[in-house]
């Protein structure tokens, strides 16, 4: 790590202790309602539309309302700090997603090796690098949720193919089917991952800045690659539900078959009474 301090002389002048950028994961779990009820933050706070900057002796921190953290130059000692104040109590399920990478100043815009240097000291610009960091580290967590389904159910094909059968029933299949368009609609619709960010129809001049971090994370590359798994995914538990729905319907119609028969044996035996 980088012992040069990097020390801004802008209007809105900040000191950064060393080069170390660091994007967490927090899920839900730091809920815009729960930053809001911490006044150690509240009280420092800047907000731009769906993120808020909290300014340090030593650096900043970004702190995003879908539960994304980009720290510029935060010790970890603090960044752990922070984190376990914003996760909730006992229900907090945080899986470890995490990013590092360093950071300098230079002319301009260019990404390199994990090192971001930044074209200027305006706080903007780096809310902007911030934005692209965050939506890769969001977009991260449904790679994993996507590929942990994958991994868990990718013996069902085979085993449809070799046995017939499939070790689950309809309201398994209606519950994963439920969770694979819940993930789809939260990157297209809630996290807005496919978008660009509202915060540059204010301030268009940062979105080149923007754009260059989302090229470089390969961000759009990654959500199509994301769609087109989680649209298999839910192939797959579509022809299963099919075929739920197929084994349902054989068993309802040999259902009618053996009340039909049990009909005609009644009635023959009721015939054959008569006769006698």
């Amino acid at each position: 790590m980088s012992t040069n301090s990097l020390t801004l002389t802008s209007e809105e002048t900040a000191s950064f202790s060393h080069d170390r950028l660091s994007v967490y994961n927090l899920n839900d779990d730091a809920s815009a309602e729960l930053i809001s009820a911490d006044k150690s933050i509240s009280e420092r706070a800047v907000r731009y539309r769906d993120a808020i900057q909290v300014a340090l002796p030593t650096g900043e921190y970004w702190l995003f309302d879908y539960g994304v953290i980009v720290f510029w130059a935060v010790d970890e000692d603090e960044r752990q700090a922070l984190i376990n104040r914003l996760l909730r109590q006992e229900n907090s399920q945080l899986q470890n997603i995490e990013e590092h990478f360093r950071f300098a100043f230079s002319a301009d815009i260019k990404i390199s090796k994990d090192t971001i240097n930044v074209p200027d000291k305006n706080p903007l610009t780096r809310l902007a690098i911030s934005h692209a960091l965050a939506q890769s580290i969001k977009l991260m967590e449904y790679e994993l949720k996507a590929q942990n389904t994958i991994t868990d159910y990718s013996h069902l094909p085979e085993a449809l193919a070799k046995t017939g059968k499939i070790a689950l029933n309809r309201k398994d299949i209606a519950k994963i089917r439920g969770t694979l368009f819940s993930t789809k609609s939260d990157i297209i619709l809630h996290y807005g991952l496919l978008d660009t960010p509202d915060f540059f129809w204010e301030y268009p001049e940062f979105e080149s800045v923007y754009n260059a971090v989302v090229r470089y994370l390969e961000i759009h590359q990654r959500v199509d690659l994301l769609s087109k798994k989680l649209a298999t995914i839910h192939e797959l538990f579509e022809m299963l539900a099919d075929e739920q729905k197929h084994q349902h319907s054989s068993f309802l119609e040999w259902i009618i078959i053996v009340l039909i028969a049990i009909e005609i044996v009644i009635y023959f035996t009721e015939e054959i009474r008569k006769i006698t």
